[in-house]
């Protein structure tokens, strides 16, 4: 007995080495720092939607099998062909930066799939930009609206990809290119624009300064009006008096007083 039982060990042995060399690469899962992994159940319930998976290695059952997500942000760059307003042709370079919701990659992987990005992102973003640019003239998209276009454009994209478990943090307008004599006839405008404002500042400065100059001499002439008003002849004697005394008291001065200035006054002569 104890010799059959034997070979029995050694054949499931054997059979559980097979196994393992055969499915042992696809046991062995191992999900990378900016990864996140969801399990479908082969022989259970399917899919998982509610169990993440983070970095590290794991062990799955051959017959199961690991779907693994790239949750960090993603660039991607889209070039459309689009109509203003007027119905010119624009081509528009735009900057996408998204990434699934790490929590909801089962519910996204049941709903759309690994390939959301062509399925979701980039219908959304080309439906979105048509309709809006479609709102403005080649100028406003080329120079003055430009942020506000592309706030909108974000704004009604976001709208449409947050509800499918997809986040999107910015969609920037990267450059934008316009039939050439179009481009040359809004940069000319612009620069006559420009000066016009470069020209009215001018003006506006000089006015100003001008309007200074107009206070400033006023307050001059009202200044001097108090002064010719506040000195009376008793004032100024009063202060030559004082100015006399000053110096009759410095002991640097040799004083002499001789007769009577203008006004009553000593006459103060000498001195070293």
């Amino acid at each position: 007995m104890e010799n059959q039982g034997l070979p029995r060990v050694l054949v499931f042995g054997l059979l559980g080495i097979i196994l393992l060399f055969i499915f042992g690469s696809s046991m062995f899962i191992t999900i990378n720092p900016g990864q996140k992994g969801v399990l479908f159940e082969t022989l259970g319930d399917g899919l998982d939607k509610e169990t993440i998976y983070g970095q590290g290695l794991h062990i799955v059952a051959p017959w199961n099998d690991m779907i693994v997500y790239d949750v960090k942000e993603t660039e991607t760059y889209e070039k459309m062909e689009v109509l203003s307003k007027n119905g010119l042709s624009i081509k528009i370079d735009l900057s996408l930066i998204h990434h699934p919701i790490a929590d909801k990659i089962g519910y996204l992987h049941d709903n759309i799939g690994e390939n959301y990005l062509e399925k979701i992102i980039k219908p959304a973003v080309r439906s979105v930009t048509r309709e809006v640019i479609g709102n403005y003239l080649p100028e406003e998209l080329y120079s003055t609206k430009r942020t506000e276009i592309e706030t909108e454009i974000y704004n009604q994209t976001n709208e449409i990809v947050s509800t499918k478990n997809i986040n999107l943090p910015a969609i920037y307008i990267r450059d934008v290119t316009l039939p050439q004599t179009l481009k040359t006839a809004i940069e000319q405008k612009l620069k006559q624009e420009q000066e016009s404002l470069e020209y009215e500042f001018k003006i506006d400065k000089a006015e100003k300064e001008a309007k200074r100059k107009e206070i400033e001499a006023n307050g001059i002439a009202k200044f001097q009006k108090i002064v010719n008003q506040t000195i009376t002849p008793q004032l100024l004697k009063w202060k030559g008096v004082e100015a006399t005394q000053e110096i009759a008291r410095s002991e640097n001065a040799k004083v002499i007083v001789i007769g009577n200035g203008d006004g009553d006054l000593p006459i103060i002569l000498g001195g070293q």
